[in-house]
């Protein structure tokens, strides 16, 4: 009788493979068979992504110049060129914003631009000082500047860096170095952007460089006391860096 129902349960589950194969998805099927046959060592002619169970074509095995997103898509360097173009299409867009929003205000000649491969760094640098010294209080007219340019980085929706910078005189109280001053001023340009013109507090950082930065000699060391608000760019490094030599 054992024996008997054995042979009945050997050909029930024959029966259920036969139909199961039948009814197959040719495609998976070969799929299948050719990404197992790969893992093994049996067939060279095609290379198989073993994470994603994918076999790659014998035609794109080992293709050079093909640079992989971090969502797995493909670009060569004809597609790369084409996004640094509108990368650096719309940055220059943008600047030309901000750059009408000072000029609304009256402002016309209250910033200096710089597109590298990090993105748009708008310079608040003018003949006039925005900060005086020892202080990280925004004059009159730094907060309009700032208040201008807000609405526009608003509309952008891009991630912001805000660097404060200080000259080379040594601080007195409450700053023990211009390390904390130029952090201050950073901070506090942060604050007018989140709290006047609704940044979104989770898209802006501050930091302070101190007086390691310098873009005057001393003989301008209030132009020397500035902010710079760094528009990022959340392109890939490889199409970031073509972002100069399109802008410059």
């Amino acid at each position: 009788m054992a024996s008997y129902m054995d042979m009945v349960t050997v050909l029930m589950c024959l029966f259920i493979v036969l139909y199961a194969m039948s009814s197959v998805d040719q495609d998976k099927y070969a799929a299948l068979r050719n990404s197992l046959a790969t893992g093994f060592g049996m067939e060279s002619s095609q290379s198989a992504d073993t994470a994603q169970g994918i076999v790659v074509p014998p035609e794109l095995a080992g293709t050079e110049g093909l640079l992989t997103t971090s969502a797995g898509e493909e670009l060569d360097s004809e597609q790369i060129q084409e996004l640094a173009n509108a990368e650096a299409q719309r940055l220059i867009a943008l600047k030309d914003k901000i750059q009408g929003a000072l000029a609304a205000e009256g402002y016309p000649q209250a910033a200096a631009y710089q597109i590298d491969r990090r993105g748009l760094s708008v310079r608040l640098v003018s003949a006039e000082t925005f900060f005086v010294p020892n202080s990280a209080e925004l004059t009159g007219k730094a907060e309009r500047i700032v208040r201008a340019i807000g609405p526009v980085l608003v509309d952008a929706g891009m991630q912001i860096a805000v660097e404060g910078f200080a000259d080379v005189r040594q601080p007195v109280d409450p700053y023990p170095t211009n390390w904390e001053l130029s952090a201050s001023r950073a901070t506090g340009v942060l604050r007018v952007l989140v709290e006047d013109s609704g940044v979104d507090a989770a898209k802006i950082s501050s930091v302070g460089y101190g007086d390691a930065r310098p873009v005057h000699g001393s003989q301008k060391l209030q132009l020397n006391r500035r902010v710079d608000i760094v528009v990022l760019s959340n392109q890939r490094e490889e199409i970031r860096e073509k972002l100069p030599e399109l802008t410059g």
